[in-house]
């Protein structure tokens, strides 16, 4: 499996996400700068977690309109897999490439622990090594992680199965008092209609080395390899 990560000013788990892309594939990912007008021929997009350009004006809108992310959206509509970690949802959503908007914690702080999540499908390349229904724990740090979208798409995305994560209780229950920063039915991670755009606001490539704490987010990657080699 060949995979890119898109680089940004600000960006601070580009080698987080090289890192476990190496772990699982054996193979290090190309590294392309924002400022590029090519994209390499490969199989995987990842953009990776951080605070693209500051954050300033709206979290992911500057980076949006890199022009490597011209290439990005062109890959995405074709089918390529694009996988966008915390920043890289809010740039997704920016691009339109996944739907609604990431907003401010609703608690107003900057949130950084591990979450229990639900594996809500397993129909999509990057969850088709979880089993059905299964529970994972991740890290979150984020500021603007509250997922919104009006009543129209959140009822289109729940309906047509395109909630991937979702933020539950230990016991699996969604329930408020698991939601760490207000998102609309405790979205943690959608899908685009394809399945192959995902967007999550927690941390996989954080969670793949049991030194560090955890490695519920390996089978993430080693399903993406399987399915893509």
């Amino acid at each position: 499996m060949k995979a890119a990560v898109i680089v940004f000013p600000g960006s601070n788990c580009d080698r987080d996400a090289a890192d476990a892309l190496t772990w699982v594939t054996g193979r290090p990912p190309a590294m392309v700068w924002h400022t590029s007008n090519e994209l390499p021929n490969v199989d995987l997009i990842v953009i990776p977690g951080g605070f693209t350009h500051g954050d300033y004006l709206r979290v992911g809108a500057m980076a949006a309109t890199a022009p490597i992310m011209g290439e990005v959206f062109r890959a995405g509509i074709r089918g390529v897999p694009v996988l966008g970690i915390c920043n890289g949802f809010q740039i997704l959503c920016e691009t339109r490439l996944l739907p609604g908007a990431l907003m401010r914690n609703a608690s107003l702080n900057f949130i950084c622990r591990e979450v229990n999540l639900k594996i809500e499908t397993t129909a999509t390349p990057f969850t088709r090594s979880y089993p059905d229904g299964a529970l994972v724990r991740l890290p979150i740090a984020h500021h603007d992680g509250n997922f919104f979208a009006d009543e129209e798409t959140l009822n289109r995305l729940e309906g047509e199965g395109r909630v991937v994560f979702r933020y539950v209780d230990k016991a699996g229950k969604r329930v408020p008092a698991a939601n760490p920063n207000g998102s609309r039915n405790n979205i943690a991670g959608i899908a685009n209609a394809a399945g192959n755009v995902l967007g999550l606001m927690p941390h996989p490539e954080r969670a793949i080395d049991p030194a560090t704490g955890g490695t519920d987010g390996t089978a993430l990657f080693a399903g993406l390899h399987e399915a893509l080699r």
